[in-house]
C-alpha cells in the first residue's frame, strides 16, 4: 500500500506517505491516515472552487492548473478531448470559464478549447495535481492508474457558444498563461504543468 499527498508553498512543505509491504512488522493502519489526509487536501480544492463559483471570478492574480485522469470514474468530457488526452490532461482556470458548479464529490466547468466551448465534469478523486503559480502553492495526489475506469462515461456536451470567448488570432496557450490586458475574458487551455512551476 502506498499513498502520497504533498503540499508545497513558499512557507511549508508537508509530505504524507504510507508505504507498507507484506510481511512488514509495521502494524496495520486501520484508521487509514493516508486516505484521511488526501481527502482533507482535496477539500482545500473544493473550498477554493466554491468561493470562485460564488463570486464568478478569481481574486487578485490567482489562477489554477488542475491535472486529472481523463479515464477516472465519473469524469465526463467530450469524445474529442478524450481522444486527444487519453490518460490525463491539465486545464487552466483563469480568466475565461463559465457555469462553475461544485458538489461534495466533483465540479463542473465550461472552458474554451481552440474557440470550441466544452463542458467538463471532474470528480475530486480524479485530480492528480492542483497548482496556483501566483503564490507557488501546489497539491499533488497519488492516484493510481489502476483505479481508472475504462468504461468511464464520455459525453459530448452541447454547450452554447459564449460571446467574447477568446481574442481572435491569439495563440491559445499564451492566452491562458498571461493575465488579461484589456479586461476581456480569455480562453482555457491544456498545458504542461511543469513549465509554469517556479524554480526553487
Amino acid at each position: 500500500m502506498r499513498a502520497l499527498a504533498r503540499v508545497q508553498s513558499r512557507r511549508h512543505h508537508v509530505t504524507v506517505l504510507s508505504d507498507k509491504k507484506d510481511g512488514d512488522p509495521m502494524g496495520q493502519d486501520h484508521i487509514r491516515y493516508d486516505i484521511l489526509a488526501q481527502d482533507a487536501l482535496r477539500s482545500v480544492i473544493r473550498k477554493v472552487l466554491i468561493e470562485v463559483a460564488a463570486t464568478g471570478h478569481l481574486p487578485g492574480d490567482h489562477h489554477f492548473f488542475i491535472t486529472f485522469l481523463t479515464g477516472a470514474p465519473g469524469v465526463r468530457i467530450s469524445q474529442h478531448l478524450k481522444a486527444k488526452y487519453a490518460e490525463q490532461m491539465t486545464i487552466v482556470v483563469q480568466h475565461q470559464f463559465w457555469e462553475l458548479k461544485v458538489t461534495e464529490t466533483l465540479f463542473e466547468i465550461g472552458l474554451s478549447f481552440s474557440d470550441t466551448p466544452e463542458k467538463l465534469v471532474i470528480p475530486f478523486n480524479a485530480i492528480r495535481g492542483f497548482y496556483d503559480p501566483s503564490v507557488n502553492f501546489e497539491l499533488e495526489f497519488d492516484v493510481a492508474a489502476a483505479e481508472e475506469d475504462e468504461g468511464a462515461e464520455i459525453t459530448a456536451y452541447p454547450v452554447a457558444p459564449v460571446a467574447s470567448v477568446e481574442k481572435p488570432g491569439e495563440p491559445e496557450a499564451e492566452v491562458a498563461a498571461k493575465p488579461a490586458e484589456d479586461g476581456k475574458k480569455e480562453g482555457g487551455s491544456v498545458v504542461s504543468l511543469d513549465s509554469f512551476r517556479k524554480k526553487n
